[in-house]
């Protein structure tokens, strides 16, 4: 596979790894499975893995690091902290971002990877009652001492990232982008190329929808979060469905699996942009690999653009985006 750099000097695969649905939101897991998909990923060349601390209360990056016992020197290891969830009720959740729960969180997640450093560490959600200088400039003293190699922010407004910025170099921004939810467009990305950031898409699929093998919530697990999720949920459904099928024609007619031609769209962003498909199948994993090789022309970018322009699917991107003193809560996943 081919290389990309976020940052300054953090050289990935074109496509990384999202792990999050190996433990948690998408119904039951196999662990056994996931391994089997860890290792035909790394086969494949992709070296970014993506997981959090908070994904399966910790389970998540246990599972990464009993199979980083052997691969971790091939492994770019990105993982995440801010988010807690109680072990006694998963759906209750606070944003930390103080100094010392950041030295904590660190520590912790060592001992769940089973590794002496962390190679991209994000804060998975900005705590608006901490400064953004606090947290990472305790993330910095992290990396002064070998802890953690490269720092990220996920999910953050853009004037946050130039101030964290500003404290330590950012490597990368991990947000939502695709051609479902397009509002990174505005203003962060332009900020995160200015500052030499790099971009990490998660759900670059739109959560599957963009695959085009989800019509119904009824065909999803009884766990699966997005059987709560707006954009899958009545009319918003309908008119999802009917903007998906537009990107279906544009697929076939290229030879390609709709998957495909999302991630390909992503990718064509531009260099400093590595996405993070998540999946628990090795045939999908296959699928979402090969699209990095696949290169959309101006002809098609602009069918594409046409077609399915920006806002075209409906419904709120999680279940409640309510700002609670103007900020948005965190979603229960990502």
């Amino acid at each position: 596979m081919r290389t990309r750099t976020l940052g300054t000097g953090l050289d990935v695969g074109t496509v990384g790894l999202g792990c999050m649905g190996m433990s948690d939101f998408y119904g039951p897991h196999d662990d056994a499975q996931s391994v089997t998909v860890l290792d035909r990923a790394l086969e494949l060349g992709v070296t970014l893995y993506d997981t959090s601390d908070m994904y399966g209360i910790g389970h998540n990056e246990e599972l990464l690091g009993g199979w980083l016992a052997r691969t971790r020197d091939r492994v770019v290891l990105a993982t995440k902290f801010g988010i807690e969830r109680s072990p006694d009720d998963p759906t209750r959740r606070r944003v930390r971002g103080d100094a010392a729960y950041v030295r904590q969180a660190c520590d912790a997640s060592l001992r769940r990877l089973g590794t002496d450093h962390i190679d991209l560490w994000y804060q998975h959600r900005v705590d608006p009652t901490i400064p953004i200088e606090e947290t990472v400039g305790a993330m910095a003293e992290l990396v002064a001492a070998g802890k953690v190699r490269h720092l990220g922010l996920s999910e953050a407004a853009a004037e946050t990232i130039r101030r964290a910025h500003a404290v330590h170099p950012i490597t990368a921004v991990q947000t939502e982008w695709s051609l479902w939810s397009r509002d990174i467009e505005d203003e962060v990305a332009p900020t995160c190329r200015e500052l030499g950031i790099g971009i990490v898409p998660y759900s670059p699929l739109g959560r599957g929808f963009l695959t085009g093998t989800i019509t119904s919530v009824d065909e999803l697990a009884e766990t699966d979060f997005r059987r709560h999720n707006p954009r899958f949920a009545g009319d918003a459904l309908g008119h999802n469905l009917d903007a998906a099928a537009a990107l279906a024609e544009i697929a076939a007619g290229l030879g390609i699996t709709q998957g495909q031609l999302a991630l390909a769209w992503v990718l064509s962003r531009g260099d400093d942009v590595v996405p993070i498909p998540g999946t628990r199948r090795t045939g999908y994993l296959e699928e979402n690999v090969a699209a990095a090789d696949v290169v959309l022309d101006d002809a098609v970018l602009a069918r594409i653009e046409e077609l399915v322009p920006r806002g075209s699917f409906a419904g709120d991107r999680y279940p409640d985006m309510t700002p609670v003193n103007g900020v948005t809560p965190p979603p229960a996943q990502h």
